[in-house]
């Protein structure tokens, strides 16, 4: 439990010395069984709780109504408190817990996630903070006009309320120690997947957050990339990304996966210090690439690895590592070696990492298909005479794709504002014609 489930407890009429008790007995038992880890833990458990509680009687006589939030830091995350006071009384809690939390320090955690909280919940009249934010004006000012009623924020120095203060940054600690450890119970953690990586890439941290490139295209046109993010050796889908690459630029593919590394990575540098709580008042959107990885792969082997390392140099950014798999022999190459890494043929760590890859792969072919199905439509369209760019734009917003366009009837395409049955049976009779399959490449494109 952290602390502040004891704590409610404790408000449900539960006394200190029945929880201090219950935790001590379970220390004993853990003691006796030679758990000693597991002793260790609920002995710095009890210590917490017993100051906790020490701290709650003394300032639980104080007639106060706030909000108070105090953060804990780590070197890849921080972890957020917030304790609802009302008239004295501790009401509620809540934790945040806060991924790569560098991109934000101190202050700006509590900027930050006033910013967050109080968005959709009412602020009390009072929040007490252990970091008084520099933009602690326009957030008092953005809260007071939301609620209607002055809202201030304040940053004791002594007194019961810095008491308060140190008792919600330390069940902020308690929760950042309970999400690190369900975290590192994360079977591709424990598995050691991401622990044989980092040794074999020799990584200064786990590579808790991958994102892998891949390059798509055909006969050198209508080339795309994908992004695929996976944390904790988990695919996670809501921060995929897809690059259209203009055709015009020539690219092969080994500058394509630096053009490419380089509009992702100046994103990152564009939006790692946007102020979220700046960004939330002005209803500006959410920034989709402020969180860099620890690693980053590309798909292919020593040119593209180095192009891609010579891209975020360029950028001047060298905390990422990089490296490349190459599907010959699935060799992994890191930037300037001249041999490549070989791991183990069934360890879990080059499975990780193939599977990471060919889901960028997967990614990038299914976008890579739909482009070209969007321009066999607009090809197809082109040659329709009658047909403008008002009637093609509405076909499209209502087919898109060279399958659904194929598979409408007449009065379907009729139906569409501005064609009409005449022209209809026209735009029917082309697409009947039309091949489903590129003969050329032997491509599906109407996926």
């Amino acid at each position: 439990k952290t602390l502040a489930n004891d704590l409610a407890n404790f408000l449900a009429k539960k006394s200190p010395e029945d929880i201090t008790t219950a935790v001590e007995n379970e220390m004993n038992e853990a003691a006796k069984l030679e758990q000693f880890e597991k002793a260790a833990k609920l002995r710095d458990q009890l210590d917490a709780i017993k100051k906790a509680f020490e701290s709650t009687n003394r300032f639980l006589n104080e007639n106060i109504t706030a909000d108070v939030l105090g953060v804990h830091e780590d070197i890849t995350h921080a972890s957020l408190s917030q304790f609802n006071i009302s008239h004295g009384r501790i009401t509620g809690s809540r934790s945040w817990i806060i991924d790569r939390s560098n991109l934000l320090e101190g202050e700006e955690i509590i900027s930050a996630m006033i910013g967050k909280v109080y968005s959709e919940v009412p602020a009390p009249r009072e929040i007490i903070v252990d970091q008084l934010p520099s933009d602690s004006k326009t957030l008092e000012s953005w809260l007071s006009s939301k609620n209607g009623n002055t809202v201030s924020l304040v940053c004791p120095l002594k007194g019961e309320k810095l008491e308060i203060v140190e008792l919600v940054k330390r069940n902020a600690h308690q929760a950042l120690i309970q999400y690190l450890s369900k975290r590192a119970n994360d079977s591709a953690v424990s598995g050691g997947a991401l622990s044989d990586i980092a040794e074999q890439l020799e990584l200064a941290e786990l590579p808790l957050r991958i994102e892998c490139f891949d390059i798509s295209n055909i006969q050198g046109t209508s080339m795309v990339a994908s992004m695929v993010v996976f944390e904790d050796g988990k695919a996670k889908k809501s921060d995929y990304r897809r690059f259209s690459i203009n055709d015009e630029e020539e690219f092969d593919d080994t500058r394509a996966i630096a053009h490419v590394i380089t509009r992702r990575f100046k994103r990152y540098l564009e939006e790692k210090d946007i102020d979220v709580v700046e960004a939330n008042i002005q209803g500006s959107n959410k920034p989709r690439f402020a969180y860099p990885p620890q690693l980053v792969i590309v798909d292919g082997g020593k040119p593209q690895v180095n192009a891609a390392a010579k891209a975020l140099s360029e950028l001047g950014i060298s905390d990422i590592a990089i490296c490349g798999l190459a599907k010959r022999l699935e060799e992994i190459w890191l930037p300037n070696n001249s041999e490549p890494i070989i791991f183990p043929r069934h360890s879990e760590a080059l499975y990780l990492l193939q599977r990471i890859r060919d889901e960028a792969h997967r990614f990038a072919i299914n976008f890579h298909r739909s482009k070209r199905s969007k321009l066999m439509v607009e090809s197809l369209l082109d040659e329709i005479d009658g047909l403008g760019e008002t009637r093609r734009k509405a076909l499209l917003a209502v087919f898109g794709s060279v399958t659904a366009l194929k598979s409408a009837s007449i009065d379907e395409i009729s139906a569409v504002p501005g064609i009409g049955p005449k022209l209809a049976k026209v735009i029917f009779a082309k697409l009947i014609r039309q091949e489903s399959i590129d003969t050329s490449t032997g491509e599906i494109l109407d996926a």
